[in-house]
């Protein structure tokens, strides 16, 4: 990684504090692989992070990510194109690198010119070299100092790294103590998440020798997120967040409600799980033939049980049960530990604007040698 401050200068596009003036760009090994203006990463979050979404990050200035995982390939082909209609500025795609369509989905976001492949699994090495040889930047997120030197050694350009205060599947370790091992075991630009929402963190975590911060929550409770406002509410109410293994059995780090705690309580979970599976199939399309297929790949890849696989069909009907439908009551919301610290919906600009302002602020307060 390099070393020494990041490199500021002035700019008059992009994300703007409430003084109508555009902070200072912050140069990063980030800004400079994927164009953007400011380190700032939106991630990409099922049934959250949509063409609106992603197009408001990144208008401001930041890389927005549209979180495909959950999206048929056609409604996939559409968020990217009504991104482009919004803004010329780059943007990501998030796809699982395991799904059955992964290689013509991979297709799609090179033909319509996607700068940035997000994904939250590994991607296979053949996926790694044509994207690489598209010029497409591929970006996996890793949650162990193992998986990241893995996914360096295989070409990826840029890892995202979260902490266990992160929201959704998470770990045990820390964002303090797993950003700095990733940082000195690889040499690619390391992009840290879990546990920031603010200008502090980004210049914390530019001390680490991170090139930028990505954040899922904070934009989550944002104008621009297509949340429904009542679930905003819940999360604006909220200061506590639970990890659980009941929604599709590994740890999920989610909002501790009512809903949750019967889980926690269930022991009918794996007949929900297979209800939701039948519901999932209708809605994705998929056969019960490339659900079984998929099953087998994510034990193997992951060495979960059989009980396991058939819970994770309960995550993408649960999370759309509340992100969608509007029912926090029927499902979970992922939430990494920093809810407790958000009270405003700012829009991703004003955001971003002021994410940049408090880093200058707190840059220009540091002693200087």
């Amino acid at each position: 990684m390099t070393s020494g401050p990041p490199a500021a200068s002035s700019g008059a596009a992009g994300a703007s504090d409430p003084s109508g003036i555009a902070p200072p760009t912050l140069a990063t090994r980030l800004t400079e692989l994927v164009g953007c203006r400011y380190p700032v990463v939106q991630t990409g979050m099922g049934y959250v992070a949509g063409a609106r979404l992603a197009a408001a990050t990144s208008g401001a200035g930041g890389l927005g990510i549209i979180a495909a995982a959950t999206m048929t390939v056609e409604q996939m082909t559409g968020a990217i194109r009504a991104v482009k209609e919004r803004t010329d500025a780059p943007f990501g795609v998030n796809i699982r690198s395991d799904a059955d369509d992964a290689r013509e989905r991979i297709d799609v976001m090179i033909r319509e010119g996607v700068r940035v492949a997000s994904f939250a699994l590994a991607p296979k090495q053949e996926l790694i070299a044509r994207l690489k040889d598209a010029g497409v930047v591929t970006v996996p997120s890793v949650g162990a100092r193992r998986h990241a030197e893995k996914v360096a050694a295989w070409g990826v350009d840029a890892v995202i790294v979260q902490g266990g205060e992160g929201g959704g599947h998470t770990g045990a370790v820390p964002t303090t103590v797993l950003l700095p091992q990733v940082v000195d075991a690889v040499d690619i630009p390391v992009i840290a998440a879990g546990g920031f929402f603010d200008g502090r963190g980004l210049v914390a975590a530019l001390s680490y020798g991170a090139c930028g911060i990505a954040m899922g929550t904070r934009f989550l409770l944002t104008s621009d997120s297509t949340v429904g406002d009542q679930v905003k509410e819940v999360y604006l109410g909220m200061s506590e967040t639970v990890v659980t293994t009941r929604v599709d059995g590994v740890p999920h780090r989610v909002l501790r409600t009512p809903f949750v705690d019967s889980l926690e309580r269930s022991r009918m979970r794996l007949l929900r799980a297979v209800a939701n599976g039948a519901r999932f199939r209708r809605l994705s399309g998929m056969s019960w033939a490339g659900m079984i297929r998929e099953g087998r790949r994510m034990r193997h890849g992951r060495d979960l049980t059989w009980a396991q696989v058939l819970q994770a069909a309960n995550t993408p009907m649960l999370l759309r049960a509340a992100m969608v439908d509007g029912r926090a009551d029927l499902g979970v919301m992922a939430s990494g530990q920093v809810v407790g610290l958000i009270d405003d919906l700012p829009s991703c600009a004003e955001l971003i604007g002021r994410i940049m302002s408090e880093a200058h602020a707190v840059l220009d307060r540091l002693p200087r040698p």
